[in-house]
């Protein structure tokens, strides 16, 4: 779709909509009678990641059972970029020089520290979840939902056609 993503209705309800543009229907997945726990195959990172985002979505109406694997995958990629950069600090604390953005080969060639290619995966799987919190949010907003539903007003049984 060209031009700029749609925002969710409920972050334009949320945020309020200072151009009045029409808010449309879109489907409303369950949500959850209370915070979810954290999947228990996420590592210590990706849970405190989880716990910290994880209640601010839900307070906001944004986490819903079908948003949980993609918080959990989010989450995960979160864990996994901060052990990277965690690990690359250490390396480059002892490497003043090249900070432990290379390292050496068996035969003696430098070649890029695969900790830095596994960081920016991470990072960027992260930015995508962040992103797309919308098969989540933001993806429910380019669905329109099923003739015969609208959104409430003293308008919407003209709307419903």
């Amino acid at each position: 779709m060209p031009g700029p993503r749609p925002t969710p209705t409920r972050l334009k309800i949320i945020r309020g909509d200072p151009g009045k543009q029409r808010i449309r229907a879109e489907p409303e997945p369950t949500v959850p009678p209370q915070v979810p726990e954290a999947p228990d195959i996420l590592d210590l990172y990706a849970r405190e990641e989880w716990n910290r985002v994880a209640e601010e979505l839900y307070r906001l109406g944004l986490l819903t059972v079908v948003d949980l694997q993609p918080l959990a995958a989010y989450c995960s990629a979160y864990g996994r970029w901060r052990t990277a950069e965690e690990a690359l600090a250490a390396i480059a604390a002892d490497d003043l020089a090249l900070h432990g953005v290379v390292v050496k080969t068996a035969e003696g060639n430098l070649r890029r520290n695969p900790l830095v290619q596994i960081a920016a995966d991470a990072a960027a799987a992260m930015v995508k979840y962040a992103a797309e919190f919308g098969l989540t949010p933001a993806a429910r907003s380019r669905v329109s939902a099923a003739k015969g539903s609208a959104p409430e007003s003293k308008f919407g049984p003209l709307l419903v056609g």
